[in-house]
């Protein structure tokens, strides 16, 4: 006997299924997940099917489909079983729901009011005086790409979209900065990261103010974004990227971006956003040598001096040793610039060369010899399981404890960062870095095998 779908309270569901009260499931989501994510994401699920071992259920966008799916549907999935023992699965439709629907209501006036998403993106809509054009440092491993942030200011939509990737801490969000305050004079800038980009665009459909985000970030005449990779793997976000890029330029906008590689090797990024991304001129910065280390170094004393009328008295030895081997980036250079100057400070003494290799023993020792591959290849060893096995997507207890451990010990040992991390590691999420570190610090405090585990590997690492 074919089962019939029956109306009941505006739902359809199998008239041989046993329906489901869903107020009082919609209570065991409020009680589990707390307020916060109840109110933010599954109070606006709705049931709209039922049937034997599957549930239909509606929400409002793709973007929260994508959301809940992604984060919330396990727990969802064992919180239903307990009010359906039958239930397999559950699919979620996109609901045009016509009273959230309020495109045709809007009228002009309504566009020149200040909303609560205008008011948050300006918030973050700064662009920085100190990272300039006259201060930014040129050295053989940016001057290519300072010399087409200078034309673009001169000649827009002439280098278009203008693409600048490089490593971390190497100076492109100086580049991008530099050139919104070249051009906010004398055109709109919209200067924003990646990863605000998406907070806005969440707050937007948490708020239905889809009208308002669209026509904030697309009236632009100078688009600037910064960390484009933050996009990777979050569709809803690329679609409407994808749309405010079209949008741009066609009306003839400036585009300017900047990431840690090129276009075509972003992955878990749309094609056709690549495509387009690699459409105009595309620029890489390099590790700084020497020389440029050193006039960053001086560039940064003399700053120093200037903002706090004080003399520092490094000696060109100690420099030439600082430059040598800080090896990775520029803010490495800073920080251990800073370090230098701190104990000089402290001690009112100049500092020799033994004075900054005593100094500076834990970074440059870890900058050295530790790195995310050796760590891998070191905590596999340890643990006597293979390289491929660590990083691959099984989950059991024997490989996701090493590879939590390995995760951690590259945040710990390494000045990689968080999305640089989970790229080494089969190109997981940076949220699945931040729960291995976690999880290994709380082990750590209170498990001794832990905590020998540690110690030793970390002893293995740091050998010579």
């Amino acid at each position: 006997m074919k089962n019939k779908l029956i109306k009941h309270e505006n739902n359809f569901v199998s008239e041989e299924e046993k329906i489901i009260n869903w107020p009082d499931l919609q209570s065991e989501f409020k009680k589990n997940f707390g307020d916060e994510i109840y109110n933010s994401w599954l109070k606006n699920i709705t049931l709209v099917k039922e049937f034997n071992d599957y549930l239909i259920l509606g929400v409002p966008t793709r973007f929260f489909r994508d959301w809940i799916v992604s984060r919330y549907l396990d727990k969802i999935l064992e919180i239903v079983k307990n009010f359906k023992l039958s239930l397999s699965r559950i699919e979620f439709k996109i609901i045009d729901d016509p009273k959230n629907n309020k495109g045709d209501e809007f009228k002009l006036e309504d566009f020149n009011k200040v909303t609560e998403i205008k008011d948050s993106i300006l918030n973050y809509n700064r662009l920085n005086p100190n990272l300039n054009f006259e201060n930014f440092i040129k050295g053989i491993s940016n001057e290519v790409a300072l010399s087409y942030s200078k034309k673009v200011c001169e000649h827009t939509s002439r280098y278009n979209p203008l693409y600048i990737y490089g490593g971390v801490g190497l100076g492109k969000t100086h580049l991008l900065n530099a050139i919104g305050l070249e051009l906010q004079s004398s055109k709109e800038v919209m200067f924003i990261s990646a990863e605000r980009f998406m907070y806005h665009f969440i707050k937007s459909i948490k708020k239905n103010d889809m009208v308002n985000f669209k026509d904030f970030f697309r009236k632009s005449s100078v688009f600037i974004i910064d960390d484009i990779q933050f996009i990777r793997g979050k569709e809803s976000l690329q679609e409407e990227f994808f749309h405010t890029f079209n949008s741009l330029l066609e009306q003839g906008a400036q585009i300017i971006i900047s990431a840690d590689r090129p276009p075509l090797k972003l992955d878990r990024v749309q094609e056709r956003i690549k495509s387009r991304l690699s459409g105009g001129l595309i620029i890489d910065i390099d590790v700084p040598d020497l020389e440029l280390k050193k006039n960053i170094i001086a560039n940064r004393i003399n700053h120093i001096q200037n903002q706090f009328k004080e003399h520092i008295n490094i000696t060109e030895e100690v420099v030439n040793f600082i430059a040598s081997e800080a090896k990775t980036n520029i803010r490495e250079l800073i920080g251990v610039l800073n370090r230098v100057i701190a104990f000089s400070r402290l001690h009112k003494r100049v500092l020799n060369i033994s004075d900054c290799k005593n100094i500076l023993k834990d970074v440059f020792n870890q900058a050295k010899i530790v790195t995310v591959d050796k760590i891998q290849n070191t905590v596999s060893n340890y643990f006597n399981i293979s390289l491929t096995d660590m990083l691959s997507q099984r989950r059991s207890r024997p490989l996701a404890r090493p590879r939590q451990i390995a995760m951690y010990l590259a945040k710990r040992l390494t000045t990689r960062s968080l999305p640089e991390i989970g790229r080494r590691f089969a190109n997981r999420d940076h949220t699945t870095v931040i729960h291995a570190v976690k999880t290994i610090t709380k082990l750590s405090e209170k498990d001794e095998e832990m905590k020998k585990n540690l110690v030793q590997i970390k002893s293995l690492l740091l050998e010579n």
